[in-house]
């Protein structure tokens, strides 16, 4: 059964070990050695060994890099081994004389941890069952860039008897580059996933150490065991440490739609320009509105912190979804603001937007509904500063802005109700994937409702911005509702199908 196995292994200056790694892989029928650059004698000594195949990639993560690797095997059944790992003669011979039959089994394996050459079992290193053989076409690698792990959704693990050994680390220094290395890449693939703070962050530290230490035996492990559980508690705080970096820089495109209101415009433009956390642009989606909102805007523009950008189509009808498109389609931020060109921003409305993003979810906001007098002095400058106490709010809990009762208040919903887009946010990333704002949809309404719709059934989810995100919508009178009736159509429909594209999008504004 034994030539049904390809092995697997990625390098990256991993000479130490190499030799002792690929000498236990010699009965094995290919091995597939996948560098990443190395500059030592890496190459050569994988060239020495005659059942070895070379092959070379940028480094994109662990992942994504083992299932590369599984791509160049010519084997159905792949052996996924690190360049410090050796397998025991008893291991790879209970593997080689497997009934590899079943394709819906994994299998697993006791691995051996070691700091230089000394066999650890404590700090969280003993008891290491590590799962490392697939079918190829059954399962794979998940694609994250550090954690890899294969997948086993349906299929049944099983464990072998034999043992790994892993020489983990043989100094402080590697222990060190390791650290730096790995909590990069944690904070990476975690930007915008998790949360963290610097009190996190220290909290994690102290608990990490005492599990490590005394809980897991370290201290029985002389220097190497004190050694081992700084490391993994240093380990946990920068890799929090550095998450908390990651998800304050969020590049938000702030999205305003306009039409033929250049007075409310200014305003909103103005409120934009003194966000306590700029954006890296201003979209203005204009619906053809005359050349005084042009003059308006290119006024402002020169006044602007921020690039501002006029996306502009003429007027030929009530065109929300077309514009929107237009103007996201050409934002060059990873994540789009919305609002409406009547709503007026409090300081912190950016800000608020940017805490509260998350991967896999968009953000519905609210508004504070400001009384015709209260908008007149708005408009007039004569009120720059909105409180929850302020004369001509008819909604005063939207006006508080807090982010510790955000967080708190900020909860998941499944369902469509009360969906405006004068206040949304969301990742362009997933935009493009439901191609955008549905442009079948003339005259006003039901556009975010069908949008969101999409959204959800994509599998995202959807979260309502509490005590933050605070806008102020100006006084107006309302929107003709002449087209509802084709327009609950198309939204019915929609919902009918599961929709998760629209026919009619953003792709045709796409580079």
């Amino acid at each position: 059964m034994g030539p049904s196995i390809s092995v697997t292994i990625l390098t990256k200056n991993s000479q130490k070990h190499l030799f002792a790694c690929l000498q236990a892989l010699q009965r094995f029928p290919e091995v597939i050695v996948l560098d990443n650059g190395s500059t030592d004698d890496t190459m050569a000594i994988a060239g020495s060994f005659p059942n070895t195949r070379i092959v070379e990639s940028p480094f994109i993560g662990f992942g994504p890099l083992k299932n590369l690797a599984a791509q160049h095997a010519t084997h159905p059944w792949v052996l996924s081994i690190d360049s410090d790992e050796v397998l025991s003669p008893e291991l790879a011979e209970e593997i080689l004389r497997l009934d590899l039959q079943d394709t819906r089994r994994v299998y697993s394996f006791l691995r051996h941890n070691y700091y230089g050459r000394r066999h650890i079992k404590a700090c969280g290193w003993d008891n290491d069952y590590v799962l490392r053989l697939y079918h190829k076409e059954t399962t794979r690698f998940a694609d994250l860039p550090v954690h890899e792990y294969i997948q086993t959704e349906g299929l049944q693990v099983c464990r072998l008897q034999g043992t790994l050994a892993h020489f983990s680390f043989d100094s402080i220094s590697q222990l060190l580059d390791k650290l730096n290395h790995y909590t990069s890449l944690f904070a990476k693939e975690n930007r915008f996933r998790k949360s963290s703070s610097p009190a996190k962050s220290y909290f994690k530290w102290a608990f990490s150490f005492f599990r490590n230490y005394v809980l897991q035996r370290g201290f029985l492990y002389g220097y190497e065991g004190l050694a081992i559980a700084f490391s993994n508690a240093n380990g946990t705080f920068y890799k929090y440490m550095k998450l908390h970096e990651e998800n304050q820089r969020l590049g938000i495109s702030l999205v305003i739609t306009t039409y033929n209101w250049k007075e409310a415009l200014g305003a909103v433009l103005q409120s934009a320009f003194r966000q306590s956390e700029l954006p890296v642009e201003i979209i203005v989606a204009d619906d053809g509105s005359r050349e005084d909102t042009r003059a308006v805007i290119e006024t402002l523009a020169q006044q602007a912190p921020v690039p501002v950008r006029h996306c502009w189509h003429p007027d030929t009808g009530f065109r929300l979804a077309e514009i929107r498109n237009k103007a996201i389609a050409m934002a060059t931020g990873e994540y789009i603001v919305m609002v409406d060109g009547d709503m007026v921003l409090h300081p912190d409305f950016l800000r608020s937007h940017r805490r509260i993003a998350r991967r896999n979810q968009f953000i519905q906001g609210k508004r504070v509904l400001l009384s015709s007098e209260t908008s007149q002095q708005v408009l007039q400058g004569r009120l720059n500063s909105i409180t929850p106490f302020t004369a001509g709010i008819k909604n005063r809990f939207n006006a508080i802005s807090s982010g510790f009762l955000s967080g708190l208040f900020s909860a998941r919903k499944k369902d469509i109700r009360a969906v405006r887009g004068c206040n949304m946010a969301f990742w362009k990333e997933d935009v493009i994937k439901v191609n955008g704002f549905n442009e079948d949809f003339t005259g006003w309404g039901r556009e975010d409702s069908e949008f969101v719709v999409r959204l959800l059934n994509q599998g995202l989810q959807r979260r309502n911005l509490k005590f933050g995100g605070v806008a102020y919508h100006l006084y107006h009178q309302e929107n003709t509702r002449s087209g509802l009736n084709a327009n609950d159509s198309i939204l019915e429909k929609a919902i009918a199908e599961r929709r998760v594209s629209s026919p009619n999008g953003i792709d045709k504004h796409l580079p």
